[in-house]
């Protein structure tokens, strides 16, 4: 359950004054653990592995529309 640890640090990260490049390794990490995570709630069904997922989806999500900037807005 080493995997659950480095979620919850990479929860807990402050994101603030990050390069472009941090938040590409960042937003790499978060995938890498909510695949990793996804493996183990596959096997056992345990809802609060879900809600950790859904919390490091939620947190990649914003850092991916810093990177990639808000889509354009049309009138």
């Amino acid at each position: 359950m080493d995997i659950l640890k480095e979620a919850a640090e990479f929860e807990n990260a402050k994101m603030s004054n990050m390069s472009t490049s941090d938040r590409v390794e960042a937003s790499r990490e978060a995938k890498r653990l909510i695949l990793g995570i996804n493996e183990i709630y596959k096997e056992t069904k345990d809802p609060e592995l879900m809600e950790i997922m859904k919390r490091l989806t939620a947190k990649k999500k914003k850092i991916e529309i810093r990177l990639k900037g808000r889509p354009d807005q049309v009138i």
